[in-house]
């Protein structure tokens, strides 16, 4: 290891490098030197992340921008350069490794304690949203090309219901009918993006709480993290994962679905706090569209849910046979809930965007 930290720039010898975290994508490792600083170290990985080139122009260009923009410089990661003064490492193997300054006193929390840690996330990824708005979304890469393209993930329920690669198909008749039963709704806001009706965004495009350090004091935004899945997109979707994943009553595998229900305490006190944070950088029909985005995202990442559980579990990491199945479910009962919500939904994205 010392071979590949020993190629950045750290303020003094590293005298500890071990393991931290625990991310399933990249390989992360805690690094102190002789002189009290930090570094985070990590190898990225190249099967999720087909362009890492592309990642990490994506990384730098964006930090870059919100750091001419802020202070202090703690509310953006900062890349640590190399001793050639380039952002990223690329191994004589074709590994590629970067490092940032550690984030002091910060948290990642798995789940909201209260409302206010839900509303710290939003406020964090609003923030986001202000201080990108005039970056030019479409100079970015598609880190993982049509990732919340809702129809193209419909595309591939289809064709996993066709193989039934796994069997399991005559088992989940339900399940698939409901999901086909909603797929005209599915490419609403792509059919709104392609109509210019919705503008392109440097969206984050894995906005749950965990991906925000908090302070470990008082729980405040102190940066987004987790940048490499930053592209153009819509802030529809950057908002409805948000709320699909944090608003939820339950686990995303929760097996009794009677405690699954989407929060309205919890999807106002994250509306409020993004468009707050956002201030008048969002159009009309981006506000508009909000609740929408909270509904498709539920419904994208069931019908991915389902698309893994046909093709015998290939993406997902899966602890039992009927996992994704569970989490597909969950999804389900999610999107029911918000309709049997929408008018009050929406109600609340209006009342916010006025105040």
């Amino acid at each position: 290891m010392k071979q590949i930290y020993s190629l950045f720039r750290t303020d003094g010898e590293v005298i500890s490098c071990e393991r931290y975290g625990n991310g399933h994508i990249n390989e992360t490792y805690l690094l102190a030197t002789n002189r009290e600083q930090l570094y985070i170290l990590q190898k990225l990985n190249g099967y999720v992340f087909k362009d890492l080139d592309g990642v990490m122009k994506n990384i730098q260009a964006v930090t870059a921008h919100i750091r001419r923009r802020i202070k202090p410089p703690q509310q953006v990661l900062s890349l640590v350069p190399t001793r050639d003064g380039k952002c990223y490492l690329r191994g004589s193997d074709g590994s590629v490794w970067r490092m940032y300054d550690f984030v002091r006193g910060g948290i990642c929390l798995e789940k909201a304690g209260c409302e206010d840690d839900f509303r710290h996330s939003a406020e964090a990824f609003g923030q986001f949203q202000n201080q990108l708005a005039d970056f030019p979304a479409e100079t970015l890469v598609e880190t993982i090309p049509h990732f919340h393209d809702t129809p193209d993930r419909y595309r591939q329920l289809h064709e996993a219901i066709e193989a039934d690669a796994a069997g399991r198909a005559a088992g989940v008749k339900a399940e698939i009918e409901w999901y086909l039963s909603k797929e005209p709704e599915a490419g609403a806001l792509m059919r709104l993006k392609d109509a210019g009706e919705l503008p392109l965004r440097v969206t984050h495009n894995d906005t749950k709480l965990n991906n925000v350090m908090l302070s470990d004091t008082d729980h405040k935004p102190l940066c987004v993290i987790d940048l490499d899945t930053v592209m153009p997109g819509l802030v529809a979707n950057d908002y409805g994962d948000s709320i699909r994943f944090g608003a939820s009553t339950a686990a995303e595998d929760e097996k009794d679905l009677d405690k699954v229900t989407m929060s309205m305490p919890l999807f106002t006190a994250y509306t409020e706090a993004f468009l707050k944070a956002c201030g008048e950088r969002l159009t009309q029909k981006e506000i508009e569209t909000l609740p929408l985005g909270a509904k498709l995202m539920t419904l994208e990442c069931g019908s991915r849910f389902l698309t893994d559980y046909l093709n015998g579990d290939k993406y997902f990491h899966t602890a039992y046979p009927e996992h994704n199945l569970d989490r597909c479910r969950t999804q389900m009962k999610l999107v029911k809930d918000m309709e049997s919500k929408w008018d009050e939904m929406c109600t609340v994205v209006r009342k916010a965007a006025e105040a």
